[in-house]
């Protein structure tokens, strides 16, 4: 009787291995690459050839000329075999934590008060003739990810004039590029409008047509 049930437990197994670990995953990655390829293959921005990587992943960008994103918090280890695996994540740093002991600092590096300072004089720094008194929030601060590609229109905007300044296009140009680089709110209502920066960076080097 045991042997029996125990026959029938490991059909049903491979039966439902076979459905949700193969059926399943092919017709669905079947139906991904049929209808929606880009996406499925990790939205890569990919010209003449050349790929410059995915609008889902935020890229760091500290020149003079590009749009500055989010802050990216990236740990690049490289395994005994000498490949480099690059992991993300959040800083787990608030407000709520802060610190000023020395001890530490040097163990968790800086708070997170003095962080979000040192970044906020340096975006002021890089953007003198910005037309906003406060600096978007967005700018000095990380997303839960570590990679979000995306900021604000407002933070966004902040850094036309340097751009302006910078790659000797005109504010309305810079604008436009924006605009095009724009996802707006779902239906007009949920969710905020978001500007990828990655985008921008590329229209602004003529890869990307605006």
């Amino acid at each position: 009787m045991l042997k029996g049930i125990a026959v029938r437990a490991l059909a049903v197994f491979a039966f439902f291995s076979v459905i949700c670990g193969v059926v399943y995953t092919l017709v669905i990655t079947g139906i991904a690459q049929a209808v929606f390829p880009y996406q499925a293959n990790g939205s890569i921005i990919e010209v003449d050839g050349k790929q410059y990587g995915s609008e889902l992943i935020g890229q760091q960008f500290n020149d003079m000329d590009h749009m500055w994103g989010r802050i990216q918090n990236l740990s690049v280890v490289e395994s005994p075999d000498g490949e480099l695996a690059v992991y993300s994540g959040a800083s787990n740093k608030t407000p709520a934590s802060d610190y000023t002991d020395e001890e530490t600092v040097e163990a968790f590096g800086e708070s997170f008060e003095d962080a979000v300072a040192a970044r906020v004089e340096m975006i002021k720094e890089a953007n003198p003739d910005a037309d906003m008194d406060k600096v978007p929030v967005d700018l000095v601060t990380s997303s839960g990810s570590g990679l979000d590609p995306h900021i604000s229109l407002a933070a966004a905007e902040y850094q036309i004039p340097r751009l302006a300044e910078t790659t000797g296009r005109s504010e309305d140009e810079i604008r436009a590029i924006i605009e095009a680089a724009t996802t707006r709110k779902l239906l007009g209502v949920f969710g905020e409008d978001v500007v990828n920066v990655l985008e921008v960076n590329l229209m602004l080097e003529g890869i990307l047509d605006c």
